[in-house]
């Protein structure tokens, strides 16, 4: 039954009041446009009590009205939210937040902040409002994408975090100091999400740049991770970086886990590769056959197998909607329904539930307004339509929004976090407007032109990163020459060099030894070791954005999601 409670004005989830006879009872089909209302409100109340109260903190204290810093010193709220603002269609906001952005942000700073949380929420959030700027009506500078304020202030915090990776093992540190590099007291010990939760945005930001060793650092850790899972291919949840040795062995799809095989997943639709993929079917095959019980996922010893926490946590509420990327529907929707009977139990999912005894576990009572059930919803009804997953977003907006301490007795707490307006607010708007821009089907498009020639974008297939930052792979290709053009760059110059060079001494000839003689052709250097290269065969060349096949069994489809190949 939906709760209600009266709560101060300045919190920011104030519960909003249900209209009579709201479309969407119990037993009927909601109405999206009544329930996204509800939501847009939602983001609204919330969004203004941060600007109110808490900017430039990063985040707000909702029961005292003050703000406080959390990941850093980022006004990390702000930059959560402005690519929700453009998703509910606020345009106008989204070209204010980016010139506070710009005036107010510092990177440049004596704080220690985590390496996996500035990149999902900080870098993330800046590429992706990067990328959506000439959508929100920005006037973005020439050369764009390829260039701009908040791709510039992406890539200086990223840069801000790669003395992380410089690691024995190329497995990054957890805390990095901003101004300093990593403390020398610093702990080695980092959990799997914290290591392998990078290739999305930092493949984006070398492909925009043009500097690899973002990609580079990225997929290091990320083999690093591969080669280090036990005999029977599963993984732990926490690891030294300096050995390489495991700290935790607990093997599951939950916390200090859980982004990693998104990664690889999201990685490998992002960048058509097809190393992620099998790596993430490999992972899924363990996973099933040591964790997977009754439709729900186990934590077991990583050498063994053997269950060692037979508990579900709110964070793996994400697995449905993963499953649903690579195809694997039925299993998806299974699972989806077993959580969605722990919300309906509690109005909310405890961040963790013992499964034999259909309860929560003490001290882990809370619900800090996770969004990994509502994201699912979201893949899975984009999938299906089934309209069961509809009513989970109803559940949500009716019961309202507020950090709820213990989901025993509704008691609140004193915080609400950035991913609040990042992602449970945008998969709960998206769940009800099924003609976003987002959900795009390739219809529309938008041509720029770049340096590197005509470019393709906004025409869908978006993938979120791990904090709801949608990312256009398209991008990915909007900066990048191909090697073929750049050799014939190179031997139009080295052809305009010689030519030069040859008219050169032919003229100082001509003055000292009689009458000119023609260079013996084009393409004839001066010096042995500048001749060109043998004759390349004809190449053919290629258009500056192209679409490249997978070259792995599974099929790119609408919306960004892949369905393997059945057969």
């Amino acid at each position: 039954m939906p709760f209600r409670l009266l709560i101060p004005l300045g919190l920011v989830c104030v519960l909003l009041p249900l209209h009579h006879g709201a479309p969407g009872p119990e037993g009927t089909a909601p109405d999206p446009a009544h329930y996204r209302e509800r939501v847009k409100a939602m983001f609204y109340h919330a969004y203004d009590s941060y600007l109110e109260n808490a900017f430039p903190y990063d985040e707000l204290r909702p029961l005292t009205c003050d703000g406080h810093d959390t990941w850093g010193s980022f006004s990390l709220t702000l930059i959560d939210a402005l690519d929700t603002l453009l998703i509910l269609g606020n345009t106008s906001e989204f070209q204010r937040v980016v010139e506070v952005l710009q005036d107010n942000v510092d990177f440049d700073i004596d704080v220690n902040a985590s390496v996996f949380e500035t990149n999902i929420r900080v870098v993330g959030g800046l590429l992706s409002a990067h990328l959506l700027s000439k959508k929100a009506g920005v006037e973005v500078e020439a050369g764009w994408p390829c260039s701009g304020p908040l791709l510039r202030m992406a890539e200086e915090a990223a840069r801000k975090l790669l003395p992380a990776f410089q690691t024995p093992t190329g497995m990054p540190y957890g805390t990095v100091n901003l101004l300093h590099g990593v403390n020398p007291g610093e702990t080695p010990v980092t959990c799997t999400a914290g290591i392998g939760t990078f290739i999305v945005e930092f493949a984006t930001l070398s492909s925009l740049t043009g500097d690899p060793v973002f990609e580079d650092v990225a997929r290091v850790a990320l083999m690093r991770l591969w080669e280090s899972r036990s005999d029977i291919g599963l993984v732990g949840n926490h690891i030294d970086v300096l050995t390489g040795k495991w700290v935790a062995q607990d093997a599951g799809i939950g916390a200090g886990v859980d982004s990693y095989f998104e990664y690889l997943v999201k990685g490998a639709i992002l960048l058509q590769d097809k190393k992620l993929m099998a790596m993430f079917l490999e992972y899924n095959k363990a996973i099933r056959n040591y964790t997977h019980f009754d439709d729900w996922y186990l934590w077991v010893q990583m050498y063994k197998g053997t269950v060692s926490m037979p508990v579900f946590q709110s964070l793996e509420a994400y697995w449905p909607g993963l499953q649903s990327l690579i195809g694997d529907i039925d299993n998806a929707m299974r699972t989806f329904l077993n959580y969605y009977t722990v919300w309906k139990q509690f109005g909310g999912l405890p961040e963790f539930y013992n499964i034999p005894q259909g309860y929560t576990v003490e001290k882990r009572e809370g619900y800090p307004l996770r969004p990994e059930l509502i994201e699912s919803a979201m893949y899975l009804y984009r999938a299906t339509g089934d309209p069961t997953l509809l009513e989970l977003g109803r559940d949500a907006v009716e019961c309202g929004f507020a950090t709820i301490k213990d989901l025993r007795d509704h008691k609140l707490d004193n915080r609400m976090e950035s991913f609040f307006l990042a992602e449970t607010v945008k998969y709960l708007y998206l769940l009800f407007h099924p003609n976003n821009f987002i959900h795009n089907n390739g219809s529309t498009f938008d041509s720029v032109m770049t340096p590197h020639g005509e470019c393709i974008l906004g025409a869908g297939g978006y993938i979120f990163n791990t904090e709801a930052h949608p990312i256009d792979p398209a991008a990915l290709h909007c900066c990048r020459r191909l090697k073929e053009e750049q050799w014939e760059v190179e031997d139009l110059i080295k052809e305009f060099y010689s030519l030069r060079q040859s008219r050169s001494r032919a003229q100082r000839k001509t003055v000292s030894s009689g009458p000119w003689e023609p260079p013996a052709g084009p393409g004839t250097l001066s010096s042995p070791e500048n001749q060109p290269r043998e004759k390349q065969p004809a190449r053919q060349r290629a258009p500056l954005l192209s679409c490249p096949s997978q070259p792995f069994t599974s099929k790119l489809a609408l919306l960004g999601q892949v369905f393997l190949d059945s057969s």
